[in-house]
C-alpha cells in the first residue's frame, strides 16, 4: 500500500490511461478524485470498481481550460478529504492533421487543454496542494519524433515539458514535479482512426514489438506519486519500450 491514506486528483480519469492510473492509485491505498468534462456514466464506473474493491473514490466533473472549473476541483477535493498529496494532469486530446490542414479550432483546443489545462491546475496546486507533494503531468514521446501530423499536438506536449520543469524549482514546499512521456498505448485516443498497418508499424519502432498497454503506464505513475520517486523532479521520464 505505497499510497496508504494520499488524495491523489487524477484529471481525465474517465477511461484509457486516466482510468488504469486511478484504478492502480485506488490499489496501492490513495482516497483517488475522478475528474472527467463530458463522461460522468464512464467516471462514475470507474469509481464504483474502485468501492466495490474496497477503496475510496470521488467523481468530480470540471474541463480543465476552464479555470473556475478547476478551483472548484480542487476545493471539492479539499472539502471531502481535507487534502490534497499527489495531482495527476493526464487529461488530453489529439487532433492529428498536417499543419496546413489544422483549423484555428484544432489549435485552440488542443493548446486550451493541453497546455491551458495544466497552467490551471499548476496554478491551484502552488497554493492548495500539500507540502511534500507530487504532481506528474502528462507529456508525450512524439515531442522527441517527427511524425507528420503530429505537429500541434506534440508542440502543446512541449510547452507542458518547459511548464513542468520551470515548475518544478518555483513551487518549493518539498513538492516534486515531473512529466511523463508514454509512447504509443493502446487506449481510443491513440488507435482512432488509424489503420491496421500503421499500428503495426508504430508498434515495430520499439523494442518490445507492441504497444504499451494502460497498465504500463499506471505503473510508472505509481511510483512516481510514491514517496519512494521523491528525489526525481524537474524530470521528464519516457515510458516508451526505448522508442525514443
Amino acid at each position: 500500500m505505497k499510497l496508504e491514506n494520499k488524495v491523489i486528483i487524477v484529471t481525465g480519469a474517465s477511461r484509457g490511461i486516466g482510468k488504469e492510473i486511478a484504478l492502480l492509485l485506488a490499489e496501492n491505498g490513495a482516497k483517488v478524485i475522478i475528474n472527467h468534462s463530458n463522461s460522468k456514466e464512464e467516471a462514475q464506473a470507474t469509481a464504483d470498481t474502485i468501492i466495490k474493491n474496497g477503496g475510496e473514490a470521488l467523481v468530480v466533473k470540471a474541463d480543465v481550460s476552464q479555470r473556475n472549473e478547476v478551483t472548484q476541483l480542487f476545493d471539492k477535493a479539499i472539502e471531502v478529504y481535507g487534502k490534497i498529496d499527489v495531482l495527476v494532469n493526464n487529461a488530453g486530446i489529439m487532433v492529428c492533421k498536417k499543419i496546413k490542414d489544422n483549423t484555428q479550432e484544432d489549435f485552440s483546443r488542443q493548446f486550451d487543454v493541453n497546455v491551458r489545462g495544466i497552467f490551471n491546475t499548476l496554478q491551484e496546486a502552488d497554493s492548495k496542494l500539500a507540502d511534500n507533494g507530487n504532481i506528474i503531468n502528462f507529456s508525450s514521446s512524439t515531442v522527441k519524433l517527427m511524425f507528420p501530423t503530429y505537429a500541434l499536438y506534440s508542440a502543446s506536449k512541449a510547452a507542458v515539458e518547459q511548464m513542468t520543469r520551470v515548475f518544478s524549482k518555483e513551487i518549493g514546499r518539498g513538492i516534486s514535479v515531473n512529466a511523463l512521456a508514454p509512447g504509443a498505448t493502446e487506449t481510443e485516443l491513440f488507435l482512432t482512426g488509424k489503420s491496421k498497418e500503421t499500428i503495426d508499424r508504430l508498434s515495430a519502432m520499439n523494442a518490445f514489438n507492441r504497444l504499451a498497454k494502460p497498465i504500463d503506464i499506471a505503473r510508472v505513475v505509481l511510483f512516481l506519486a510514491s514517496d519512494d520517486s521523491k528525489w526525481i523532479s524537474g524530470q521528464v521520464i519516457g515510458a516508451n519500450g526505448a522508442l525514443v
